[in-house]
């Protein structure tokens, strides 16, 4: 089954995620399927950036988002509206 979640990047006390479609059974940071954005949640405000039509198709194949993945996909379909 394939999972979007998070891949960490960057330094000890400066973490930076990738988002990333994975099969579930690979580790955390593993070779990706492919990359659909990024999180930093050093940043204030809007700190991710999602590619909002890869990230559907996705979905609609059956991928299934992490808790954080979903709240941030959650998040960018709100901004896309409001934009």
């Amino acid at each position: 089954m394939v999972a979007l979640r998070l891949s960490r990047q960057g330094t000890k006390d400066r973490p930076y995620y990738k988002i990333v479609a994975v099969d579930s059974r690979k580790r955390r940071d593993g070779r990706p399927i492919e990359q659909l954005g990024t999180y930093n949640p050093m940043v204030e405000g809007v700190n991710f950036t999602i590619d909002i039509e890869k990230t559907e198709k996705w979905l609609s194949s059956g991928a299934q988002p992490s808790d954080t993945v979903k709240s941030i996909i959650k998040k960018a379909q709100k901004q896309a509206l409001e934009a």
